[in-house]
């Protein structure tokens, strides 16, 4: 019975060692997959299985640029509002809300981030979502929006679990729930990267990717709900530095299968 325990806790170890040098690689393959450049990571998993609800941590919960990560949090926000005015969503907005998550488009996450009220509206709706720490990009750049992974699991809390916190619930109803969940599940098939790594078919996501003009690196980030081993979870996963996107890729896919992996053989 001992056995199986100590692995697992010999496996967090080392992956807490890995994510904590921000080079997260296999042990067997040190020098080929060592990111290059300034890249890190930080992954936060939580189960939907077990009865905490604070999510096991990999890496230090820094500021990271979500890029088109926010594209769910803008809905979460366009949603509320909608809540709170009585309606529901209009044809324009629903016409909006739908390419931006399933392909990231960015021309709709323009005019539903002037919808929101940009930055303003995107923090007073994360402030009743739960989210301390994340930040709306400046006047057009939504994604420059700074956040944690820790604050995207709580995003994805009230996304998936209408009982998000132990007093409240989530402030999104069932049916704004759904809304997010169903446009999670159905991501174009050339962005099925990311968290999905872990799951096979049954994952909910949004992938984000940005390069920085300042410096030519890039942020590669990867949200979402994943089923591992019969098992769900909800995975959020932050990088930035990487030198190209597939080095990004890389890099949080591994972090992905390492994480879930050391938090299923505990």
């Amino acid at each position: 019975m001992s056995r199986p325990l100590s692995r697992g806790r010999v496996l967090l170890a080392s992956v807490a060692t890995l994510f904590s040098l921000g080079a997260l690689h296999p042990a067997s393959a040190v020098t080929a997959t060592q990111p290059q450049g300034k890249a890190r990571v930080t992954v936060a998993v939580l189960s939907l299985d077990g009865g905490s609800r604070k999510p096991s941590l990999y890496g230090q919960d820094a500021l990271y640029d979500t890029a088109s990560i926010v594209k769910v949090d803008i809905l979460a926000a366009l949603l509320l509002q909608a809540q709170d005015a009585g309606r529901h969503l209009t044809t324009r907005e629903r016409a909006l809300a739908e390419p931006m998550i399933r392909n990231s488009d960015n021309a709709a996450a323009n005019a539903l981030w002037r919808e929101i009220g940009r930055a303003p509206g995107l923090e007073a709706a994360n402030k009743r979502l739960g989210l301390t720490s994340t930040k709306g990009g400046p006047g057009a750049k939504w994604g420059l929006t700074r956040t944690t992974a820790s604050d995207q699991i709580r995003l994805l809390l009230s996304v998936f679990d209408g009982a998000a916190t132990s007093k409240t619930g989530s402030p999104l109803n069932k049916e704004s729930r759904t809304c997010i969940q169903t446009l999670m599940s159905r991501i174009s098939s050339d962005q099925a990267w990311g968290v999905s790594t872990v799951s096979g078919a049954g994952y909910v996501l949004k992938n984000g990717w940005l390069q920085r003009n300042t410096s030519g690196l890039w942020d590669v980030n990867s949200v979402g709900r994943v089923t591992a081993d019969g098992h769900r979870y909800l995975v959020t996963v932050l990088s930035d530095g990487s030198t190209s996107m597939s080095d990004g890729v890389s890099l949080v896919e591994r972090a992905v299968r390492q994480a879930v992996t050391a938090i299923a053989r505990t």
